[in-house]
């Protein structure tokens, strides 16, 4: 027994250096000495509890393995980096408080968040007459990086996102669908761009029904659905939400296939929805299932540091941090610092995206890419053989 304790021992000790070793190598730069001295920080703000906690808890896990890369590989010019994590509960009036905490905080030089574009979009003034670049990584609204030359994001646009959602209904046959969305600024622009793309594919929306982010019963809205007989539910909705929507639709035998917006990809979908949300379908830019290095690199040091699969939060938070850092070393250590550096950063080593540059005029990540799966016997599973599509805006 005791030689197994030791084989056992080994065995971790060998999976969490090549991990370590994994995250390394993907930064490019594995040599320089681990950082010291006083810290460098940015602010994060975001829904730690609430309906919307999970995506605050895979945040965590993302950023938290980007600073032990990072840190271990010399940190900011040798300066440690580390956040401070306000819990806003993805609302919008939280959101605003934890902004103006920010930007009274000397020690933020750049904020990350909020998880939802509502939220977001109601603290960017603040950020934007403060001079402290507000990086929305979730933020897809499309008029989200309009509020400044101090707001950017590195998250497709729901102006690109939705033509996607739109090829994965076509894809799958559907010709007449009706549209649950989330009635807020997000949910109803990520509606009226999908009916505009689905529209030039051929594709009827007999009915749009918004509903409020805090709704739990929608047994009246989907009989309202039925009656317009579609093929399909379309759904821009968040993880709860969406599961639900979804198991109150089998319970009232609304039994039609779903198409989901990439926001339900979360495991908590699965774990809410249960059988409920088999065959669901979405499109999403990160899955661990994904061949190319810098992906497989990224599951390997997740798995040795968490013993499970990332998820595209975890991946989009990672690469939030890595950006960050980018813009802290290039362009120095203070607020107008990484202003003048975003624009100017090229060939970022991002999980996501690969080697990413912005395009200063939209201040977005210069391409989109697609991946679409399903739910399969309780998990998410590529829906096809095409491992990815990628475009140019």
């Amino acid at each position: 027994m005791a030689h197994r304790r030791r084989a056992l021992g080994r065995l971790a000790t060998f999976a969490l250096s090549f991990g370590a070793a994994a995250l390394l190598a993907f930064s490019g730069a594995a040599n320089a000495a681990p950082a010291t001295g006083d810290p460098v920080y940015f602010g994060v703000s975001g829904p730690l509890t609430g309906p919307n906690a999970q995506y605050g808890a895979q945040w965590q896990a993302g950023f938290d393995l980007a600073l032990d890369q990072i840190n271990a590989d010399g940190g900011i010019n040798g300066h440690p980096l580390r956040y401070i994590f306000e819990d806003s509960q993805s609302d919008p009036r939280q959101a605003v408080t934890i902004a103006q905490k920010f930007v009274a905080d000397p020690r933020v030089l750049i904020e990350l968040g909020d998880f939802s574009s509502p939220a977001s979009m109601a603290a960017s003034p603040i950020y934007q007459r403060a001079g402290l670049v507000q990086l929305g990584f979730t933020n897809s609204h499309p008029d989200f990086t309009k509020g400044g030359d101090y707001i950017w994001s590195p998250s497709v646009s729901q102006a690109d996102a939705q033509p996607l959602l739109a090829d994965l209904a076509v894809k799958q046959g559907l010709r007449h669908v009706a549209v649950l969305y989330q009635n807020t600024d997000w949910g109803r622009a990520s509606k009226d761009v999908f009916a505009r793309a689905a529209s030039e594919r051929g594709v009827q929306v007999v009915a749009a029904e918004g509903y409020q982010p805090t709704d739990k019963d929608f047994r009246a809205t989907l009989v309202r659905v039925r009656d317009a007989h579609p093929d399909a539910l379309v759904l821009i909705s968040y993880y709860a939400d969406g599961a639900q929507i979804v198991r109150q639709a089998h319970e009232s035998g609304l039994n039609l296939p779903v198409v989901a917006a990439s926001s339900v990809y979360s495991p908590k979908f699965l774990e809410l929805g249960g059988d409920s949300v088999n065959g669901v379908t979405t499109n999403t830019s990160f899955f661990p299932g994904e061949p190319r290095p810098e992906v497989q690199r990224f599951v390997q040091g997740f798995r040795a540091k968490y013993h499970r699969d990332p998820d595209a939060f975890n991946a989009y938070a990672y690469d939030a941090v890595i950006i960050a850092a980018d813009a802290l070393r290039t362009g120095g250590a203070t607020r107008q610092g990484v202003h003048d550096a975003l624009p100017r950063l090229h060939d970022i080593p991002t999980v996501v995206f690969g080697k990413a540059s912005f395009d200063p005029r939209t201040r977005r990540i210069d391409g989109v890419k697609s991946i679409n799966l399903v739910v399969r016997n309780g998990q998410w599973a590529l829906l096809d053989s095409t491992q990815a599509v990628a475009s140019k805006q």
